[in-house]
């Protein structure tokens, strides 16, 4: 037996198909507004938070039939009611962060009722954490519990995921080094990404094992000894375009989500048992243009991100208040619109091949498009069973969603391929 694999299968036999737990956020809000929008006629969908008046007031903001969708109150402190919000749906959608300080009750009672569940995080601590407590009892109930179905990390999971079915329908070999570049992207910043990561680092503070458990490359694995000795493989890195692929420009700068996403992309590969290969090196980079500037605005960037860590390690908790987003606080509708992002992953082969995969969408990237990326993701878990990837588990979007969501966004009008250059 592989390790998604389950011994059961949820029960279908339940009052609601979807529930959107913290309903009343701003990420929340527009989940729902999206599925009471896109989710096929009969799908039964429920808000749920812990303000029965807060979620009236959300309801009263949506379309159509989701003006009558029912209303469950629980709060996150609540086992028991979170328990019987999990029994009671086929799928729970959670946005309420940072998922240290929230999330784990609701993941294990969703494990234990044998409930499917996505969410957004970005936290190395939290996923851990998850996955230590849930991931054998989720295998054993059929649970696919899936972390960081949002732009954390769904494009860089489901890039690689494409990436290496073009390469293995191409009978090409396995991947090597693989990097992805975020090509372009615009849009604001989270107020609950950024308490995310106040949490962690504040639980680092307190714990020097656990800063090693968030730098260690494998620490979303599910088993560390049995990961390839493939070196160090680094999170702030300044690379050239050449060398990451014939013929690309500039030099690239870090992505400030590299920490996380290439330790969910890593731990996919070790859930498929490796199929992307014993030598694949996986990493995640900007670009910040093709000038002869390139070299040092990517060096500013770096910089940049290292003095934004240390300020929220050591600046006085008053200071961060003042000049760091809220949680709960978004762009306007227009900034929304207005975003978008494109990634593009690049792998050389065993074989010496080169491929790149795509993965491309409009609207603000941790909003908007987070909405789109969320949504389907539990659609394709209530309607798409038969197209999903293995069983059950503390799953990543490619090992738990797999094709089921690569064809869902692609309906949904993202850009989604790959290819040999």
């Amino acid at each position: 037996m592989t390790s998604t694999e389950s011994t059961d299968q949820p029960s279908t036999d339940r009052t609601y198909d979807i529930v959107v737990y913290g309903a009343t956020g701003f990420v929340g809000r527009l989940t729902a507004k999206y599925l009471a929008e896109h989710a096929p006629s009969g799908t039964r969908i429920a808000l749920a938070g812990r303000s029965r008046q807060k979620l009236e007031a959300t309801r009263r903001s949506l379309p159509g039939v989701a003006t009558e969708w029912p209303l469950v109150e629980a709060d996150s402190t609540d086992t028991d009611a979170l328990r019987s919000l999990a029994e009671s749906t086929r799928v729970v959608i959670t946005t309420v962060g940072p998922y240290a300080k929230y999330g784990l009750p609701l993941t294990t009672v969703c494990a234990e009722a044998g409930t499917d569940y996505v969410d957004l995080t970005g936290e190395v601590l939290f996923a851990r954490k998850s996955i230590d407590a849930n991931h054998e009892i989720a295998r054993r109930t059929g649970a696919r519990i899936v972390h960081s179905c949002g732009f954390d990390s769904v494009p860089s999971d489901l890039g690689v995921h494409v990436l290496h079915a073009a390469v293995a329908a191409d009978d090409a070999g396995d991947l090597t080094d693989t990097t992805l570049v975020v090509t372009s992207m615009r849009g604001g910043v989270s107020g609950g990404t950024v308490d995310s990561l106040r949490t962690q680092i504040e639980e680092v503070k307190k714990d020097g094992s656990l800063r090693r458990l968030a730098a260690r490359p494998y620490s979303l694995s599910p088993d560390r000894s049995t990961e390839p000795d493939l070196g160090r493989q680094s999170d702030v890195v300044l690379v050239k375009g050449k060398d990451i692929a014939p013929g690309l420009r500039g030099w690239k700068a870090p992505f400030v989500m590299a920490s996380y996403n290439t330790r969910v992309v890593r731990r996919s590969n070790a859930l498929r048992d490796w199929a992307y290969g014993t030598a694949f090196r996986y990493r995640e980079v900007m670009s910040v243009g093709s000038s002869v500037a390139s070299p040092v605005i990517a060096g500013a960037v770096s910089a940049g991100l290292g003095a934004m860590v240390l300020g929220m390690t050591f600046l006085p908790k008053p200071v961060l208040d003042r000049i760091l987003p809220k949680p709960g606080d978004g762009p306007s509708p227009s900034a929304q619109e207005n975003g978008h992002f494109t990634i593009d992953v690049y792998t050389t082969t065993t074989t010496g091949a080169h491929y790149r995969s795509r993965v491309k969408a409009s609207g603000d990237p941790g909003y908007k498009a987070t909405s789109v990326m969320l949504g389907e993701s539990a659609l394709a878990l209530v309607h798409d069973r038969a197209d999903l990837p293995g069983g059950g588990g503390v799953l990543t979007p490619a090992t738990g969603l797999g094709d089921a969501l690569v064809n869902r966004l692609r309906a949904a009008g993202f850009e989604i391929w790959a290819k040999k250059v």
